[in-house]
């Protein structure tokens, strides 16, 4: 059997009884044998959709940032990449 996940955080919220009985009806059709234990799944699952996506985002950014960088920028290639050319350049010759 796994470890055990210590389990000393809690939180609070208020919900309308509408969106109360939604949410209790979804946790019994999805199986999950707890309101508590659907509702931490639920908001985990989209939790990590959310930063996954954020992270895509912001590495994007970065990605396209160092590429306008190194495209536009003035400086000279470095010898070891003037060496990679040649290198390239002679293998397709």
């Amino acid at each position: 059997m796994g470890a055990q996940i210590s389990k000393d955080e809690r939180i609070e919220l208020r919900v309308s009884s509408t969106d109360k009985r939604i949410f209790k009806r979804a946790q019994k059709l999805s199986g999950d044998k707890s309101f508590s234990s659907f509702v931490v799944r639920i908001v985990k699952k989209k939790a990590e959709e959310i930063v996954a996506e954020k992270d895509r985002i912001i590495t994007t950014e970065n990605d396209r940032q160092v590429f306008f960088d190194a495209v536009f920028s003035n400086t000279k290639p470095n010898k070891n990449l003037v060496a990679a050319a040649k290198r390239y350049k002679s293998k397709k010759a």
